[in-house]
């Protein structure tokens, strides 16, 4: 009788250790799944690697509009970046498909496109509707380098008077259109440039990252669409950047430093967080080895007038559309004034204005 008890209890405690064993195993596979489902899906070891589609928690069904509410920022002084919109006029291209017009460009289009001076979005199919361009080339990331060939070759037939900067970007890209005019006010579009994040193995004057986007004067856009017709330069790889990056350098345009008067840099292959964090990145991961300047992690990477971050979903897209151009700090007129630094004259500028601004928050 007593071993016949012993029996039992030793079956139910082993019965119901194995129910705590699969109920713990199961608690945890649902927890390791759901770290990997959050884990950043941007860090493939591979500059060149394939993008990541965005899972369905990061879409978003319809588009919002926050520049419709501009009440708060009506007494806002825009001169001078109103001013730099009529001096220095970019055409912008992104860079897309038609899976990604609802996924992807509509939030690009509703965000910091409305600051281009031109906008188009290039796909492989024609869409009168969104509207995009269709560029007869196949979908695919070995076709990206042809619907950038062909992409810069339609604008130059087409748009080719209507600017003096020619933008091309990602439908995963963020772009502060009025920092990227500051930089190119102090260059001439007949000079042969271009600006990215510059990279720099395989090409002796490095390259610009496709994902950051890069930026090409009116002389670039004439040199690199006529080159293909001289047969200077050829689609000789599937890599867009590197390709580009190979053939600006043969027929002599130059790769502009796109950092800020600090030496802090403007372009960014990553969302801020990314480069923001310290330890973020992995010190095995490639960017490490592929900056042209030394890479900065932490707070002292990112410029105050920074251009581009990549790898943006919808819902980090109007995230900083807000940062950028809505969230004011109260009492600030200018937290950074890049000209000042090599410049007597706006120094005297920018301290009158802030003494003047001093003056009234006194005697109010």
């Amino acid at each position: 009788m007593a071993s016949s008890k012993s029996l039992l209890n030793l079956l139910t405690f082993t019965f119901g250790s194995a129910i705590g064993f699969f109920a713990c195993y199961m608690l945890f596979s649902i927890v390791l799944e759901k770290q990997v489902e959050i884990q950043p899906h941007i860090l493939h070891n591979d500059p060149h690697g394939e993008h990541s589609e965005e899972t369905g928690s990061d879409q978003l069904d319809g588009q919002m509009n926050f520049n419709a509410d501009t009440g708060q920022h009506k007494d806002e002084n825009k001169y001078i970046a109103e001013g730099l919109y009529q001096k220095v006029k970019i055409l912008c291209w992104v860079m897309t498909g038609p899976q990604n017009l609802e996924k992807k460009a509509k939030h690009v289009k509703a965000t910091w496109a409305q600051h281009c001076n031109k906008i188009l979005f290039m796909s492989s199919e024609e869409n009168k509707d969104f509207p995009a361009v269709g560029l007869e080339a196949k979908e695919g990331r070995d076709q990206l380098y042809w619907k950038t060939i062909k992409a810069f070759q339609y604008v130059h037939d087409h748009y080719f008077d209507d600017a003096d900067w020619f933008m091309k970007a990602d439908d995963d890209t963020y772009v502060i259109l009025d920092n990227l005019r500051w930089l190119l006010s102090k260059y001439n579009p007949e000079q042969p440039i271009y600006f990215g994040r510059r990279f720099k193995p395989y090409v002796k004057q490095g390259y610009m990252s496709g994902g950051a986007g890069y930026v090409l004067s009116k002389e670039a856009l004439r040199r690199f669409v006529n080159a293909f017709k001289t047969n200077k330069c050829s689609h000789s790889s599937s890599v867009e950047d590197l390709a580009l990056g190979k053939c600006m350098e043969n027929i002599n345009v130059e790769a502009g430093d796109s950092r800020d008067t600090s030496g802090k840099e403007t372009f960014h292959p990553f969302v801020p967080e990314h480069h923001l964090i310290r330890g973020y990145l992995p010190r095995t991961f490639w960017y490490w080895n592929y900056n042209y300047y030394p890479a900065v992690e932490g707070p002292g990477c990112c410029s105050d007038l920074a251009i581009s971050f990549h790898y943006v979903d919808s819902i980090t897209m109007y995230q900083l559309e807000y940062f950028i151009y809505h969230l004011r700090p109260y009492g600030y007129l200018y937290r950074y004034n890049p000209d000042s630094l090599n410049n007597p004259e706006e120094q005297i500028k920018s301290k009158a204005v802030n003494n003047d601004a001093k003056d009234k928050a006194e005697s109010s």
